[in-house]
Formats: C-alpha cells, structure tokens, sequence
C-alpha cells in the first residue's frame, strides 16, 4: 500500500534547514556580544523594517500582542472609551483595548475577504459617543479597505491603528505596504506568520516622530532617561536574538511570499476546475462544488497569503477537517467563535445573531496548508481530498 503523503499545517523545519547556517551565524554573532535585549541587532531590525514597510519609524517590542497594547497606550486610551475592531480576528486585538479599560465596540465583516465591513463600521461610529480609535484587522493577509477607513476616521478625528500581525507585506487598493497609512501599524513575529522568529516578538510602524519616541518610551516602562519615568509603561523590549534570526529571514521574506502565492494560485486553479466558486459568491448560492475560495485581489492590491481560507457548508466543516486529517493532512480553523461572543466579552451584552457574516464565517471557514515550501505532490493530496470529500 503506497504511504500516505503528509501535509502539515506548518512546517517550520524546512524553512530552518534552509537557512540553518545563516541563522546560527547570526546568533552566534549575538551571543558573542552578550547583548541580549534591544541594542544594536534590534536598531538594524528597525531600520530594516522600517524601510521595508517604507516607514520612517519601527519599533520593537517583545509581542504583536503587545504591539497593540502599546499603539493604544501611546494615544492615551483608557477606562471608558470605545475602540471600534472587528469580532473575527485573534484575541488580542480586543485584549489590547479591553485590558485598558476600555470598550471594544464589534463590527461585522464582509464575506468577501473576512476584513471589517465599511458599512456596519460607518453604523458603529454613529453609535459611539467616546470614540478614540479604529482598530482593523489586515486578516489572513489582506488589506482591510484602508481608503474608507481612514476616510470616516479622518472625519471624527481619531487615529488608524492598523492590526497588521497576518499581514507584512501585503499591499492596499493604492499599492501601499499595510502599516504605512494607518497612525501605526501593529505586527507580530509568532513563529508560524510569514515572518517569523524562534518566540514571541512583534514590531509597530509608524510614519510621526513623536508617536515613535512615546512608543520607545512606553515599552521600556515609560523610562526616559534610565529610572526616569515619564510614562506608565511595560516592559516589553524585543531581544537581540529575535532581531537577529529576523534580520536573516527578512532578505527571503518576499520570495516566501511568492511561493504562498503560487501554491494559492494552484489552489485556486484545481478548485476552480472541480467547480468551486470565489468567495465574491455567496456559499448558499448553487454552485458545481460546495465550496468557496479566496476572491483575488485586484492589482495594485497582493495577498500575501498567512492562511489560504476556503469556505464550506457548516454541516461538512468539521467532518472535513476529520476527513483530512486522518489522510495525514493539517488544518485550522481561524476563529471558531468570534469575540463578540467569547465569554470574557459577555458583559458587553452581544448576542448570537448581532454579527451574522463573523458567526457564519466561525462556522463555515477552514484554512489549508499554504507554507512555502509547500510540494508539488503535497498541494495535490490536498486540493484532491478536499474534492474528494466535497464530492461524496
């Protein structure tokens, strides 16, 4: 019996004996100096980004989480104000506000890229009375509509923090790198996105001087200078070692994008054979094949591809993830229920039904192996159970 082909969500291994040799250089360079946290190797990382996000400014810190947490505490936000976010991203983009105090105010999505949807934000502002924020989410890498975004934030005074952790690289409906437009930009280096580190690590964009040095202050627990607090910070400060391993990855980051967009393109040729319709199509209208994939983007906006989400009915959701991985075959679900929903939000007072394309999209979306090293026999094994499955 021939074996089985694996084909796990990640595999970060790969992607290591690439660069094996580059990396332990690079950390050996490091723990030569003994210079472990921020310092020179963070300055370059900073620099590094900074320019490639075409951005005057990048600051580290030790989390995307907590990339949001400080965005926010560098524009004073606090007990009783609302920040608008949308209900189906990861946790910590409400975390952030809530932890502060204040109040996340939930927008729906639109089902078409899974990113907020402008309407519902424009009914959400009507109905704030402290608003301090806007907070979207660039998901699975892809832009949020930045242009009417910012638009109604311009118009009610309030700053843009671009929630950028699945998103470094990807361009918007003007061909602008996410992270630029925004008041700051928020990313995240978890070991699985598509820049990634050996542990937690996250950096913020922004293009005003003076947001940049709050933002140095603040994740040093407001110190300025040494023992001098001027701020109520946090200690969150990126070690030199994640710079480094960064700074390797960075100069391959764009080909890594590359080969996510082709194995998308793969992805969407087989399905689209087998009869599966895009996602600017909604899953309840008739189609050849029961199933949706990611609407491409329209030049000079990319996808940079963190997830590869299609979109099944809710009833064959689960038993295909089932399918599939006992055919050796990896998948996620990002996010099985939407925040609004959580239990720590109860006292928010939503509802089941307040958000429908958030809870639908909780119920009907999985994401596939998408990773750059990606082989041709393993995005084969999977786009054919998946049809296979879908088939039956």
């Amino acid at each position: 019996m021939a074996q089985k082909i694996q084909v796990p969500l990640f595999d970060l291994k790969l992607q290591y004996a690439e660069l094996k040799d580059e990396i332990q250089a690079a950390l050996q360079d490091v723990i030569e100096s003994q210079h472990f946290i921020l310092g020179p190797q963070v300055e370059e990382l900073e620099n590094e980004i900074a320019a490639y996000c075409r951005v005057p400014y990048a600051i580290g810190c030790a989390s995307g989480s907590d990339a949001i947490l400080l965005a926010l505490m560098a524009y004073e936000i606090g007990p009783g104000d609302e920040v608008i976010c949308p209900s189906y991203t990861f946790f910590a983009t409400a975390g952030a506000i809530a932890r502060l105090g204040a109040r996340p105010i939930f927008v729906d999505i639109e089902p078409t890229t899974y990113n907020l949807d402008i309407a519902a934000l424009e009914k959400a502002i009507a109905r704030c009375t402290r608003l301090k924020a806007i907070l979207p989410v660039h998901l699975y890498g892809q832009s949020v509509d930045l242009d009417a975004v910012l638009d109604l934030a311009n118009a009610k005074q309030v700053p843009v923090i671009e929630d950028a952790a699945q998103a470094i690289g990807a361009t918007d409906a003007r061909g602008v790198r996410v992270g630029a437009r925004g008041a700051i930009g928020c990313f995240s280096f978890f070991p699985t996105k598509n820049l990634g580190g050996f542990g937690d690590g996250g950096i913020l964009t922004t293009q005003d001087e003076t947001i940049a040095k709050t933002l140095k202050i603040l994740r040093v627990h407001g110190m300025e200078p040494k023992y001098y607090h001027s701020h109520l910070g946090i200690n969150s400060r990126l070690d030199a070692l994640q710079a480094a391993v960064l700074r390797v990855k960075l100069r391959h980051l764009d080909r890594w994008h590359h080969a996510r967009q082709d194995n998308a393109a793969f992805y969407d040729t087989f399905f689209r054979n087998a009869g599966a319709l895009d996602s600017g199509t909604p899953l309840a209208a008739s189609s050849p094949l029961a199933m949706r994939i990611p609407k491409p983007c329209a030049a000079p906006s990319t996808h940079i591809y963190n997830q590869y989400v299609i979109r099944v009915p809710s009833e064959k959701r689960d038993a295909l993830r089932a399918y599939l991985a006992a055919n050796g075959i990896g998948t996620e679900i990002y996010y099985p229920v939407p925040l609004h929903l959580q239990d720590c939000f109860v006292y928010l007072g939503y509802k089941e039904g307040d958000l429908p394309e958030s809870e639908a999209a909780a119920r009907e979306t999985i994401a596939l192996p998408i990773f750059p090293e990606l082989s041709k026999a393993q995005r084969e094994a999977v786009a054919t159970h998946v049809v296979e499955f879908l088939r039956s």
